[in-house]
């Protein structure tokens, strides 16, 4: 509940601390994880900081030394410890502080079952998917190094990355690589080189170390700044049996420094063997195309048509003329045949036609109405017949029928 006070009527400075002791007093007791520095036993009593590992926040331990003495050798400095406290608010000199009721220190086993159920998390989540990795840059034209300063690590990939293409640039950003300060100086360095368009591709590297060592490269906070990052991510984390989470949601993991160097950067000579292979193979092809071409063209202008136009010319003009011959003698055959057959036609027309049986001395007798008389007992006396002979016709008169 807050106060009320005004400035004509303020509360004293005990107020406000019994007040903030109050509510501290009501946290009760607690679980506080964190890393061991500046611990100093002076008498029955141990001072020390627990140090946040990510975070640049601490807060000061105090306890007996019979509860460290309980915890074991493994509390010393730097260590990571699981601390049961009661918070407290020293009202005399406005400090706070945790009273110290157990210690725990966290070993391997707690670490990577912390380390395997952040992963389950972040893996169901995506950020491990094969389909959001992108692909590195054929060459890059500027690469981040996030490294510790003058370790191996940085000299490694500077001087492999360099053999390779003696032209590459690189922009080192230095940072602790281990400790409770790694992590944040190593997202400081990303967000600088994620943000500079320049920049195509980023390397996070270290050399090996224990598993403790390696603990800010599987930080959740770490992972899910690499996760979003605008630039491909090369993790290079401590050796090849060395896997911690920096190198599931990377784009490209390398199991060493130099390994990083030889994926990001190429080959100067293996690319320059490559572009003598394929002009080989160009020119390979190339002058087969052309030699099939020119045997096509051998072949087409040896033939008869175009070695000799007109000598097939002639061959073509003497086809046309015994085309034309035997269509004359055709032609003339079949009008000589006809003409026979005319004249044969003729002949029998001719000998069978009334008008020659005329020419022989014989007529042709009518009656006025056109009828042939072929019975002299049919016409009458005096009946006018028509007599149509060779040359000429006669009417004539009939005077007498006689039967023979």
């Amino acid at each position: 509940m807050a106060m009320e006070t005004t400035a004509e009527s303020p509360v004293p400075v005990r107020t406000v601390l019994q007040a903030v002791g109050g509510w501290i007093g009501r946290l009760g007791r607690i679980w506080v994880e964190g890393q061991i520095t500046d611990l100093n036993a002076r008498g029955g009593t141990v001072y020390l900081t627990l140090r946040d590992p990510v975070a640049n926040m601490s807060v000061r331990v105090v306890g007996p030394r019979a509860v460290f003495e309980a915890a074991g050798p493994a509390v010393t400095d730097g260590a990571r410890v699981v601390v049961h406290a009661k918070p407290d608010f020293w009202i005399n000199r406005g400090t706070f502080s945790l009273s110290v009721l157990e210690i725990k220190p966290v070993g391997v086993g707690e670490l990577l079952a912390r380390l395997e159920r952040l992963k389950q998390v972040l893996a169901s989540e995506g950020l491990f998917r094969p389909e959001r990795k992108r692909a590195l840059p054929f060459l890059p034209g500027k690469i981040g190094l996030i490294c510790g300063r003058d370790s191996d690590a940085e000299h490694d990939v500077l001087q492999n990355a360099r053999r390779r293409w003696p032209a590459v640039e690189f922009q080192v950003e230095n940072t602790a690589v281990q400790g409770h300060h790694a992590v944040g100086e190593v997202m400081e360095a990303l967000r600088k080189l994620d943000s500079d368009p320049a920049i195509e591709v980023v390397i996070i590297t270290r050399g090996g170390g224990s598993m403790e060592d390696l603990l800010p490269f599987s930080d959740e906070a770490l992972v899910r700044a690499v996760s979003t990052a605008r630039t491909p991510i090369v993790s290079a984390i401590g050796h090849e049996q060395d896997s911690p989470l920096l190198d599931l949601v990377a784009d490209v993991r390398a199991s060493t420094p130099t390994d990083a160097a030889k994926r990001v950067v190429p080959d100067v000579r293996e690319q320059l063997q490559l572009v003598r292979q394929l002009r080989d193979r160009g020119r390979r092809c190339l002058a087969g195309g052309v030699e099939r071409e020119l045997a096509w063209l051998k072949a087409t202008r040896s033939r008869p048509a175009l070695a000799d136009p007109v000598r097939e010319i002639e061959r073509q003009s003497e086809q046309v003329a015994a085309l034309r011959d035997r269509a004359r003698r055709c032609l003339s055959g079949a009008l000589d045949r006809a003409g026979d057959e005319l004249s044969h036609t003729r002949a029998r027309l001719l000998a069978l036609s009334p008008a020659a049986t005329l020419q022989r001395g014989y007529a042709i007798v009518q009656q006025e109405d056109g009828a042939v008389v072929r019975e002299a007992a049919a016409l009458k006396r005096d009946e006018l017949l028509n007599v149509r002979l060779a040359h000429g016709r006669l009417t004539v008169a009939v005077r007498e029928a006689l039967e023979s």
